[in-house]
C-alpha cells in the first residue's frame, strides 16, 4: 500500500545518476560562475572554494549592479548567508580586456 517508491522516481529522468547540490558545487570549482545576493547584486569570477555555509572565495571577481560593472577584484570573500543563488555563467569572465 505504500506509493513512496513511484514519488522519488517520478522525475522523468529515466533512471539516470541523480546529482545532488553538493555534487554540482563541487563539479563547478574553478569555473566561471555568477553569484547572486540577496540585495540584487552580482558578482561574477573563478569559484576558488566555498564551505558547507555557502560562505564563497572568488578570483578575478567583477561586481555589477543593475547589470553594469561597477568594481574588478582580485579575490573576493562573500559571506554565505548574503548568497541567493549560485549560477554557471555562460560567457567567459573577461571578455578580452
Amino acid at each position: 500500500m505504500s506509493t513512496g517508491g513511484a514519488d522519488k522516481s517520478g522525475s522523468g529522468g529515466g533512471g539516470g545518476a541523480v546529482k545532488t547540490p553538493s555534487d554540482f558545487l563541487k563539479s563547478i570549482r574553478g569555473r566561471p560562475v555568477v553569484v547572486k545576493l540577496n540585495s540584487g547584486v552580482d558578482y561574477r569570477g573563478i569559484l576558488a572554494c566555498l564551505d558547507g555555509y555557502m560562505n564563497i572565495a572568488m578570483e578575478q571577481t567583477e561586481e555589477y549592479v543593475n547589470g553594469q560593472l561597477k568594481n574588478k577584484y582580485g579575490d573576493a570573500f562573500i559571506r554565505g548567508n548574503n548568497v541567493l543563488y549560485i549560477s554557471t555563467s555562460k560567457q567567459a569572465v573577461t571578455d578580452g580586456a
